[in-house]
Protein backbone atom coordinates (compact mmCIF):
# COMPACT_ATOMS: atom_id res chain seq x y z
CA UNK A 1 0.00 0.00 0.00
CA UNK A 2 1.25 3.49 -0.84
CA UNK A 3 2.38 5.84 1.94
CA UNK A 4 -0.51 8.10 2.93
CA UNK A 5 -0.37 11.86 3.15
CA UNK A 6 -0.46 13.21 6.69
CA UNK A 7 -2.34 16.26 7.89
CA UNK A 8 -5.26 17.61 5.89
CA UNK A 9 -5.88 16.10 2.46
CA UNK A 10 -8.36 18.84 1.52
CA UNK A 11 -8.18 22.52 2.36
CA UNK A 12 -10.74 24.87 0.83
CA UNK A 13 -11.60 28.46 1.67
CA UNK A 14 -14.22 30.75 0.18
CA UNK A 15 -15.16 28.46 -2.71
CA UNK A 16 -17.72 30.14 -4.97
CA UNK A 17 -19.49 28.91 -8.09
CA UNK A 18 -22.34 30.43 -10.03
CA UNK A 19 -24.27 29.45 -13.12
CA UNK A 20 -25.56 32.59 -14.78
CA UNK A 21 -27.45 34.55 -12.14
CA UNK A 22 -27.71 31.53 -9.83
CA UNK A 23 -25.11 31.27 -7.09
CA UNK A 24 -24.72 27.62 -6.07
CA UNK A 25 -21.70 27.87 -3.78
CA UNK A 26 -21.26 31.13 -1.89
CA UNK A 27 -18.10 30.88 0.15
CA UNK A 28 -17.65 27.25 1.21
CA UNK A 29 -14.90 26.43 3.70
CA UNK A 30 -13.88 22.79 4.08
CA UNK A 31 -11.09 20.70 5.52
CA UNK A 32 -10.75 16.90 5.45
CA UNK A 33 -8.08 15.23 7.52
CA UNK A 34 -5.95 12.27 6.47
CA UNK A 35 -8.04 9.10 6.74
CA UNK A 36 -11.21 11.03 7.63
CA UNK A 37 -14.58 10.26 6.03
CA UNK A 38 -16.80 13.31 5.64
CA UNK A 39 -20.39 13.05 4.45
CA UNK A 40 -21.87 16.00 2.57
CA UNK A 41 -25.65 16.34 2.86
CA UNK A 42 -28.04 18.83 1.33
CA UNK A 43 -31.17 19.16 -0.76
CA UNK A 44 -31.25 18.77 -4.51
CA UNK A 45 -29.49 21.70 -6.16
CA UNK A 46 -27.63 22.68 -2.99
CA UNK A 47 -24.25 22.33 -4.69
CA UNK A 48 -22.98 19.02 -3.29
CA UNK A 49 -21.94 17.57 -6.65
CA UNK A 50 -20.64 20.94 -7.79
CA UNK A 51 -18.28 21.07 -4.82
CA UNK A 52 -17.12 17.51 -5.45
CA UNK A 53 -16.44 18.27 -9.11
CA UNK A 54 -14.41 21.33 -8.13
CA UNK A 55 -12.24 19.29 -5.76
CA UNK A 56 -11.83 16.63 -8.45
CA UNK A 57 -10.54 19.22 -10.91
CA UNK A 58 -13.54 18.81 -13.21
CA UNK A 59 -14.84 22.37 -12.85
CA UNK A 60 -12.41 25.16 -13.68
CA UNK A 61 -14.82 28.09 -13.33
CA UNK A 62 -15.06 28.27 -9.54
CA UNK A 63 -13.29 30.92 -7.48
CA UNK A 64 -11.71 30.78 -4.05
CA UNK A 65 -8.83 28.71 -2.74
CA UNK A 66 -8.73 24.94 -2.55
CA UNK A 67 -6.13 22.21 -2.71
CA UNK A 68 -6.05 18.44 -2.56
CA UNK A 69 -2.88 17.20 -0.88
CA UNK A 70 -2.05 13.80 -2.35
CA UNK A 71 -3.71 11.61 -4.96
CA UNK A 72 -7.43 11.30 -5.54
CA UNK A 73 -9.94 9.05 -7.26
CA UNK A 74 -13.64 9.49 -7.98
CA UNK A 75 -16.59 7.09 -7.82
CA UNK A 76 -19.73 8.44 -9.49
CA UNK A 77 -23.35 7.40 -9.03
CA UNK A 78 -23.18 5.77 -12.46
CA UNK A 79 -20.40 3.22 -12.78
CA UNK A 80 -19.27 4.64 -16.14
CA UNK A 81 -17.78 1.37 -17.37
CA UNK A 82 -16.78 1.22 -21.02
CA UNK A 83 -19.02 -1.48 -22.55
CA UNK A 84 -16.43 -2.47 -25.18
CA UNK A 85 -13.76 -3.24 -22.56
CA UNK A 86 -13.69 -6.23 -20.24
CA UNK A 87 -13.84 -5.77 -16.49
CA UNK A 88 -10.06 -5.91 -15.94
CA UNK A 89 -9.46 -3.35 -18.68
CA UNK A 90 -12.06 -1.02 -17.14
CA UNK A 91 -10.40 -1.28 -13.74
CA UNK A 92 -6.90 -0.65 -15.10
CA UNK A 93 -7.94 2.12 -17.52
CA UNK A 94 -5.09 4.63 -17.73
CA UNK A 95 -2.84 2.76 -15.26
CA UNK A 96 0.49 1.39 -16.46
CA UNK A 97 3.27 -0.70 -14.97
CA UNK A 98 4.54 -4.29 -14.96
CA UNK A 99 2.32 -5.31 -12.03
CA UNK A 100 -0.96 -3.80 -13.22
CA UNK A 101 -2.52 -7.18 -14.01
CA UNK A 102 -1.78 -8.53 -10.53
CA UNK A 103 -2.93 -5.33 -8.84
CA UNK A 104 -6.13 -5.36 -10.89
CA UNK A 105 -6.88 -8.92 -9.85
CA UNK A 106 -6.21 -8.01 -6.22
CA UNK A 107 -8.53 -4.98 -6.38
CA UNK A 108 -11.32 -7.08 -7.88
CA UNK A 109 -10.85 -9.71 -5.20
CA UNK A 110 -11.15 -7.01 -2.52
CA UNK A 111 -14.59 -6.00 -3.83
CA UNK A 112 -15.79 -9.60 -4.15
CA UNK A 113 -15.29 -10.05 -7.89
CA UNK A 114 -12.35 -12.45 -8.00
CA UNK A 115 -12.24 -14.31 -11.28
CA UNK A 116 -14.42 -11.83 -13.19
CA UNK A 117 -11.55 -10.11 -14.99
CA UNK A 118 -12.68 -11.35 -18.44
CA UNK A 119 -16.37 -10.55 -17.97
CA UNK A 120 -18.07 -7.88 -20.06
CA UNK A 121 -19.89 -5.02 -18.27
CA UNK A 122 -23.18 -6.19 -19.81
CA UNK A 123 -22.82 -9.46 -17.88
CA UNK A 124 -22.78 -7.69 -14.50
CA UNK A 125 -25.58 -6.62 -12.20
CA UNK A 126 -25.84 -3.00 -11.06
CA UNK A 127 -24.16 -3.79 -7.77
CA UNK A 128 -21.36 -5.70 -9.46
CA UNK A 129 -20.79 -2.85 -11.90
CA UNK A 130 -20.47 -0.41 -9.00
CA UNK A 131 -18.01 -2.78 -7.33
CA UNK A 132 -15.90 -2.59 -10.49
CA UNK A 133 -16.01 1.21 -10.24
CA UNK A 134 -14.80 0.99 -6.63
CA UNK A 135 -12.02 -1.42 -7.67
CA UNK A 136 -10.97 1.05 -10.37
CA UNK A 137 -10.64 3.75 -7.70
CA UNK A 138 -8.75 1.45 -5.30
CA UNK A 139 -6.21 0.54 -7.96
CA UNK A 140 -5.08 4.16 -7.92
CA UNK A 141 -4.32 3.96 -4.16
CA UNK A 142 -5.85 7.38 -3.49
CA UNK A 143 -5.22 9.55 -0.46
CA UNK A 144 -8.69 10.99 -1.10
CA UNK A 145 -11.72 9.18 -2.48
CA UNK A 146 -14.52 11.39 -3.81
CA UNK A 147 -17.89 9.62 -3.98
CA UNK A 148 -20.92 11.22 -5.63
CA UNK A 149 -23.94 9.27 -4.35
CA UNK A 150 -22.18 6.03 -5.31
CA UNK A 151 -24.93 3.73 -4.00
CA UNK A 152 -27.95 5.88 -4.82
CA UNK A 153 -29.05 3.88 -7.87
CA UNK A 154 -28.87 0.49 -6.14
CA UNK A 155 -31.68 -1.49 -4.56
CA UNK A 156 -31.94 -1.39 -0.76
CA UNK A 157 -30.20 -4.70 -0.01
CA UNK A 158 -27.37 -4.11 -2.49
CA UNK A 159 -26.92 -0.64 -1.05
CA UNK A 160 -26.47 -2.06 2.45
CA UNK A 161 -23.87 -4.51 1.15
CA UNK A 162 -21.99 -1.74 -0.63
CA UNK A 163 -22.03 0.42 2.49
CA UNK A 164 -20.52 -2.48 4.46
CA UNK A 165 -17.92 -2.98 1.71
CA UNK A 166 -16.98 0.70 1.86
CA UNK A 167 -16.47 0.44 5.61
CA UNK A 168 -14.18 -2.57 5.24
CA UNK A 169 -12.14 -0.98 2.46
CA UNK A 170 -11.75 2.26 4.37
CA UNK A 171 -10.47 0.36 7.42
CA UNK A 172 -8.04 -1.63 5.25
CA UNK A 173 -6.68 1.19 3.07
CA UNK A 174 -6.96 4.24 5.31
CA UNK A 175 -7.99 6.68 2.59
CA UNK A 176 -9.89 9.86 3.33
CA UNK A 177 -13.24 10.32 1.63
CA UNK A 178 -15.84 12.94 0.79
CA UNK A 179 -19.18 11.16 0.44
CA UNK A 180 -21.98 13.10 -1.25
CA UNK A 181 -25.31 11.60 -0.25
CA UNK A 182 -29.00 12.40 0.25
CA UNK A 183 -29.27 9.60 2.81
CA UNK A 184 -28.88 10.71 6.43
CA UNK A 185 -28.58 7.13 7.69
CA UNK A 186 -25.85 6.39 5.15
CA UNK A 187 -23.95 9.45 6.32
CA UNK A 188 -24.17 8.36 9.95
CA UNK A 189 -23.23 4.75 9.18
CA UNK A 190 -20.09 5.65 7.24
CA UNK A 191 -18.77 9.10 8.16
CA UNK A 192 -16.64 10.60 10.91
CA UNK A 193 -18.23 14.01 10.27
CA UNK A 194 -21.42 15.11 8.57
CA UNK A 195 -21.79 18.48 6.86
CA UNK A 196 -25.03 20.14 5.75
CA UNK A 197 -24.86 22.38 2.70
CA UNK A 198 -27.60 25.01 2.25
CA UNK A 199 -27.84 28.43 0.63
CA UNK A 200 -24.38 27.94 -0.83
CA UNK A 201 -22.65 27.45 2.51
CA UNK A 202 -21.86 24.76 5.06
CA UNK A 203 -24.49 25.47 7.72
CA UNK A 204 -23.69 22.55 10.03
CA UNK A 205 -20.64 20.42 10.75
CA UNK A 206 -21.07 17.69 13.36
CA UNK A 207 -18.85 14.87 14.54
CA UNK A 208 -20.25 11.33 14.45
CA UNK A 209 -18.69 9.80 17.58
CA UNK A 210 -20.05 6.29 17.08
CA UNK A 211 -17.85 3.18 17.07
CA UNK A 212 -17.62 1.02 13.94
CA UNK A 213 -19.37 -1.08 12.82
CA UNK A 214 -22.55 0.96 13.25
CA UNK A 215 -26.27 0.27 13.08
CA UNK A 216 -29.33 2.56 13.14
CA UNK A 217 -30.37 1.16 16.53
CA UNK A 218 -27.06 2.10 18.20
CA UNK A 219 -27.38 4.47 21.19
CA UNK A 220 -26.99 8.03 20.00
CA UNK A 221 -27.77 7.24 16.35
CA UNK A 222 -31.35 8.44 16.55
CA UNK A 223 -30.48 11.80 18.10
CA UNK A 224 -27.86 12.49 15.42
CA UNK A 225 -30.31 11.48 12.72
CA UNK A 226 -32.99 13.81 14.09
CA UNK A 227 -30.49 16.68 14.33
CA UNK A 228 -29.45 16.30 10.69
CA UNK A 229 -33.03 15.94 9.48
CA UNK A 230 -33.93 19.13 11.34
CA UNK A 231 -31.04 20.96 9.65
CA UNK A 232 -32.25 19.63 6.30
CA UNK A 233 -35.76 20.90 6.96
CA UNK A 234 -37.39 17.47 7.30
CA UNK A 235 -40.09 17.61 10.00
CA UNK A 236 -40.50 14.90 12.61
CA UNK A 237 -43.18 12.32 11.84
CA UNK A 238 -46.49 12.94 13.52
Amino acid sequence: MATRSTGDVVTATGVRRGFGDTVVLDGVDLTIGSGEVVALLGGSGSGKTTLLRILAGLDRDATGDWQVHGSLAVVFQEHRLLPWKRVADNVALGVTGPDVRDRTAAALAEVGLAGRERAWPAELSGGQSQRVAVARALLREPDLLLLDEPFGALDALTRLRMQALFGRLRAEHGFAALLVTHDVEEALLLADRALVLADGRVVDDIAVPLAHPRAPDDPGFGALRRHLLDRLGVPAAA
